[in-house]
C-alpha cells in the first residue's frame, strides 16, 4: 500500500496512508495487522486524516516493508476485532460533545431570547419528569435534587441558570456513558473467546482443525477443562458445564444428549460432543458485554458506597434549602443551596474511576472482571502462588526420554503426545512439542482418553493399557511397577528436572525429563510484592518436596506446600481466609480451579487452562510476572483517587454553600462552578492512574 512518512525519529514514525478516506474498520484491521509483529510495539490509528503512529523496536526497514505489503484483502483478523464498536463509539461521542458545545454557543450568539427561554423550558420537561417520577416511587435521589433545581429556577424565570445546569448535566451524562460503554468495551474484548483450534469429527475419526473452519453442523468434541467454542447440542457424551458467565448460574449445570451448551461456558467435568448450530461470533461478544453490564461485579464496594451516599445527601440539601429560605427569607440564598449537591459529583466521579482502573489494567495486558476485585488487590496481605507455569516459565521443555522397556524412545515420546495432546496443560504442551520437533507424527490408535484432575491420563492404544502422570498416580494409583534390573536406573534419574512416568500393561516404559525453568523475574517480583505491603506469600506446587525447597529458596517466599492435590490448595486458602486474612490466588491449571474460586481473588495465567481463566476474577499476561505488583499498585491508585475526589467534592460543594448562604456569590455562578468543578474532577477521573514509564514495557 502506498504511504508518505510524515514525521521520524528513532524508533517512531508517523505515516499517511494514501486513501481519500479511511473506515473505522479499515483502521481496526491496519492497528490489528501492525499490532501482530513482534517488531512493532504500540500503534495509533487516526481514521479522520489516515495518518498512523508506530512504535517499533530494531529495524526501520522492517516497519517500511510492512507498511508496502499491506493490503486490506490479504489480512486476516478475528470477528471479535471487526465486532468491537469502540472506534466508532469514541467518533460518535466526541461528536456529541462538539456538537452540544457548538450549539450551546451559536444558540447564544444567534438564537433571540424569546426562542431561547422556549427551548430552555421545552428542555426542563424532561428533568422535571424524571425527578417527579422518582419521588413518586417514594425515593429522594439525585433526579428529585435536579429537577427541583431546575425548576425553581424556571419558577424565579431565571433561565439563564436553568439553561447552563441542564447544559452541564448533558455532558456529564455523555462523558459518564462515553467512560462506561468504553470501558465495558475494553474488557468485553479482553474476555472474548480465543480459541484457535477444536477437536472436529471427521469420519468417525478426531481431527485437530483451525476453529474458523468449523461450519454449522459439524460435530466438536470437548473434554474437561476446556472452553466449549460453539453454541450447539450434545449429541455424545455427558459433562457438568460451568455457564455462569452467560446465565449467572453459579453451580455447574448437568448436560447430556439432546442439552445445549453456549458457547464461552467451560466444561467442567466429563466429556461431551457437539453439533455446531451456530459459528458466528456476533452472538459471543453481545453475550459477553450483556453479561459484564448488567453484572454488580463492575462495583468497587466504596463505588457502591459513595452511591449509596450520594442518595442519602439529597434530602439534606433539600431540607437545608428550605431551612435557609426560612431563616433568610431570601430566595437567592435558599437556590445556592440547592444548586450546589454532593451527591451529582460522587455519582459521576466513582463509577468513572473504578471503570477507567479497568480499562488501563487492560493495556498492562491484565484483564479485570470488576472493580471490587482490584479493591481487594489493594486490601490483601496474603498471596498464594503456584509453582508450575506461574514461577516458572510456562513453556517447560523435553530435555530427554529415558526408556525402560525395549521400544525405541521416538515410539513411546509418540504414544505419549497422543495422549496428551488432548489437554491443557504445560507439561502436555512440552510432550507435544517434543514430538512435533522430532518430525513424529501418530494416528489416532487410542480409546477414550480419561483425565484425572493433577494427576494423569490413562487409555487404551492398540488393546493396551497405558497411562501416564505424576510418580503418585502411576505408581500408586494405578500400582504400576519398575522392570527387573531397571531400579538402579531409575534412582538415577536426574533430579533437576521434572519427570512424567510412562507406563503400559502395569511396566514402566518411560520416564520422561521435563525442564521447567524459574522466571528470571520471579524473585523480584516475590520481593517486590513484599515491599508492597504483603505479609504472607506462599508457593504451592503438586512437585516433590526435593524440588519445592529448591524453587522456594530461590524465589524468597516465606513458605511452601509440596505435593498437594486442588482441594489441598483450596482447603488452605479456605482456611487463611478464615483466619481474618485477605488472600490471592495465582495459578494457570485446572488443578488451581477450586483455589482460584475459593480466594478472596483469583488470578489466573493467561495461557493457562481455559476453567482456569474462565474462573478467575483477574487474568494478566503470561510473558512477565511483574504485572502483579503493576495490578497491585493500580488497585492502591484507585482507592487514593477515589479518596482524593471524595475530599475535593466536600470541600469545593461546601466552601460553595456557605458562599451561597453568605450572599457572596449568586446562584447562577454557585451552579456554575459547582458544575464545572464536578466535570473537572470527572475529566480527571478518566486520566491514567499510573505514570507513562511505569511498566511502559508491559502495555499491549
Amino acid at each position: 500500500m502506498r504511504f508518505k512518512v510524515v514525521h521520524e525519529i528513532k524508533g517512531r514514525m508517523r505515516v499517511h496512508m494514501a486513501c481519500r478516506q479511511m473506515s473505522c474498520k479499515e483502521a481496526d484491521i491496519l492497528q490489528y495487522h501492525l499490532l501482530e509483529q513482534p517488531f512493532i510495539t504500540s500503534v495509533k490509528v487516526y481514521e479522520r486524516n489516515q495518518d498512523v503512529a508506530i512504535c517499533y523496536e530494531g529495524d526501520r526497514e522492517a516497519v517500511i516493508r510492512l507498511l508496502q505489503r499491506f493490503s486490506y484483502k490479504n489480512v486476516s483478523v478475528p470477528d471479535i476485532v471487526l465486532q468491537d464498536p469502540g472506534r466508532e463509539m469514541s467518533r460518535a461521542y466526541k461528536e456529541k460533545i462538539v456538537w452540544k458545545v457548538v450549539l450551546r454557543m451559536a444558540g447564544k450568539l444567534f438564537v433571540p431570547m424569546p426562542a431561547r427561554n422556549a427551548a430552555v423550558c421545552c428542555k426542563s420537561a424532561r428533568y422535571i419528569w424524571r425527578g417527579v417520577h422518582t419521588f413518586c416511587r417514594r425515593k429522594i435521589e439525585v433526579p428529585v435534587l435536579d429537577g427541583t433545581a431546575i425548576a425553581v429556577s424556571l419558577l424565579r424565570r431565571d433561565m439563564k441558570t436553568a439553561g447552563s445546569v441542564m447544559f452541564l448535566l448533558g455532558i456529564g451524562e455523555i462523558l459518564e456513558e462515553w467512560t462506561r460503554k468504553r470501558s465495558v468495551g475494553d474488557l468485553a474484548k479482553s474476555m472474548a473467546l480465543n480459541i484457535s483450534k477444536v477437536w472436529l469429527l471427521v469420519g468417525g475419526k478426531e481431527v485437530l482443525v483451525d476453529t474458523e473452519t468449523v461450519k454449522p453442523g459439524g460435530h466438536v468434541v470437548i473434554r474437561m477443562g476446556n472452553v466449549i467454542p460453539f453454541d450447539g447440542i450434545v449429541t455424545a457424551g455427558r459433562g457438568s458445564v460451568n455457564q455462569s458467565s452467560m446465565t449467572g448460574e453459579p453451580l455447574p449445570v448437568p448436560k447430556e444428549e439432546g442439552g445445549y451448551v453456549y458457547a464461552g461456558t467451560v466444561l467442567e467435568e466429563g466429556e461431551i460432543t457437539v453439533c455446531v448450530r451456530e459459528t458466528s461470533g456476533t452472538n459471543k461478544y453481545e453475550k459477553i458485554v450483556q453479561m459484564i453490564e448488567g453484572s454488580e461485579r463492575l462495583k468497587s464496594s466504596m463505588e457502591g458506597k459513595a452511591e449509596h451516599l450520594a442518595d442519602r445527601l439529597v434530602p439534606y440539601t433539600l431540607l437545608g434549602t428550605a431551612a435557609v429560605y426560612l431563616l433568610t427569607r431570601n430566595a437567592a440564598k435558599a437556590l445556592s443551596v440547592l444548586m450546589v449537591d454532593f451527591s451529582c459529583a460522587l455519582k459521576l466521579a466513582m463509577p468513572i474511576t473504578v471503570l477507567s482502573a479497568i480499562r488501563e489494567a487492560n493495556t498492562y495486558q491484565i484483564t479485570v472482571k470488576g472493580g471490587r476485585f482490584l479493591e481487594k488487590i489493594a486490601e490483601a496481605d496474603t498471596i498464594v502462588l503456584d509453582k508450575t507455569g506461574t514461577l516458572t516459565k510456562a513453556q517447560p521443555t523435553v530435555v530427554d526420554v529415558v526408556p525402560f522397556a525395549r521400544t525405541d524412545t521416538d515410539d513411546l515420546l509418540c504414544i505419549a503426545a497422543c495422549l496428551e495432546e488432548h489437554f491443557p496443560h504445560s507439561m502436555a504442551r512440552a510432550v507435544v512439542q517434543a514430538a512435533q520437533e522430532r518430525g513424529l507424527t501418530h494416528e489416532e490408535t487410542h480409546s477414550k482418553v480419561e483425565y484425572i484432575v493433577a494427576h494423569g491420563i490413562s487409555s487404551m492404544v492398540d488393546g493396551h493399557k497405558v497411562v501416564i502422570g505424576s510418580y503418585h498416580f502411576v505408581f500408586e494409583d494405578e500400582g504400576c511397577r519398575i522392570p527387573k534390573g531397571q531400579q538402579e536406573r531409575f534412582d538415577a534419574l536426574p533430579e533437576e528436572y521434572s519427570h512424567l512416568y510412562l507406563a503400559i500393561e502395569g511396566q514402566l516404559a518411560a520416564a520422561i525429563c521435563i525442564e521447567d525453568p524459574l522466571r528470571e523475574e520471579a524473585a523480584d517480583v516475590v520481593a517486590a510484592l513484599r515491599a508492597k505491603g504483603f505479609t504472607k506469600i506462599v508457593m504451592m506446587t503438586g512437585d516433590s518436596e526435593r524440588t519445592a525447597s529448591a524453587i522456594a529458596a530461590r524465589v524468597g517466599v516465606d513458605g511452601y506446600h509440596a505435593e498437594v492435590l486442588p482441594e489441598d490448595k483450596a482447603e488452605y486458602v479456605a482456611k487463611e481466609r478464615k483466619a481474618g486474612r485477605k488472600v490471592i490466588m495465582i495459578g494457570d491449571g485446572i488443578n488451581d480451579s477450586p483455589a482460584l474460586s475459593a480466594a478472596d481473588v483469583g488470578i489466573a495465567i493467561s495461557d493457562g487452562a481455559q476453567i482456569a481463566r474462565e474462573i478467575a476474577d483477574v487474568t494478566i499476561g503470561a510473558d512477565d510476572l511483574s504485572r502483579l505488583v503493576t495490578l497491585r499498585t493500580l488497585g492502591e491508585e484507585m482507592i487514593r483517587r477515589i479518596r482524593k475526589n471524595y475530599f475535593e467534592i466536600v470541600g469545593i460543594n461546601s466552601t460553595l454553600i456557605l458562599l451561597g448562604v453568605g450572599g457572596m456569590i449568586r446562584p447562577t455562578t454557585s451552579a456554575m462552578v459547582h458544575n464545572m468543578s464536578t466535570l473537572a474532577i470527572g475529566l480527571d477521573s478518566m486520566k491514567d492512574l499510573l505514570p507513562k514509564a511505569t511498566g511502559s514495557a508491559d502495555r499491549s
